[in-house]
């Protein structure tokens, strides 16, 4: 089979794999899962090429677009002259955590529990437990007993609901037309 055709039908077959059973899928590749983690959008890609460094607690949500990188890729131009220059570490993600779309986590960092990354940050120092962390790079912003209390504030108080009657709800509060 040529190359090109093998790696298309590897890419059908991490897609059909990623989509049936996104956490096997993971650990398929090495991540080490410590419980349940929701992937809203997963791929091989986002594990970089040391898949098996990662460690994800129970809890975890990881947002479509994140990126884990266990590894600084400059060191590949140093090489010439240092050819034994390395810099790979693990990435460690606690419970309850949630991380935003197209966060970025960097080698060696470790996320404690109960955190939520907000969108697009890039975290490269560890993010102590109970922390709200965002922006490039990531910083502690508030803490997660803050955030519950300013999001309970303005709570449209539908989140127990079922997708379909949560949407209309929603539509509903807004004035926004339901067809």
């Amino acid at each position: 089979m040529p190359s090109r055709v093998r790696a298309i039908v590897g890419r059908v077959h991490d897609r059909w794999a990623a989509s049936r059973d996104p956490m096997g899928f993971a650990r398929s590749l090495g991540v080490n899962l410590n419980g349940r983690v929701t992937f809203y959008g997963i791929n091989r890609q986002m594990f970089g090429s040391e898949p098996w460094m990662i460690t994800l607690g129970n809890d975890v949500h990881i947002t479509a677009g994140v990126q884990f990188v266990t590894h600084d890729g400059g060191t590949l131009i140093l090489r010439k002259e240092h050819p034994d220059l390395e810099w790979t570490a693990p990435i460690v993600v606690g419970d309850d955590v949630y991380l935003g779309i197209r966060t970025i986590v960097l080698p060696g960092v470790t996320i404690g529990d109960r955190c939520v990354i907000g969108a697009g940050s890039v975290v490269a120092r560890d993010v102590p437990d109970g922390t709200v962390a965002a922006g490039v790079p990531a910083r502690p912003i508030r803490s997660t007993d803050d955030y519950l209390a300013r999001l309970q504030a303005k709570s449209l108080r539908v989140g127990h609901l079922p997708a379909q009657a949560k949407a209309e709800a929603i539509k509903k509060i807004y004035g926004i037309p339901t067809g």
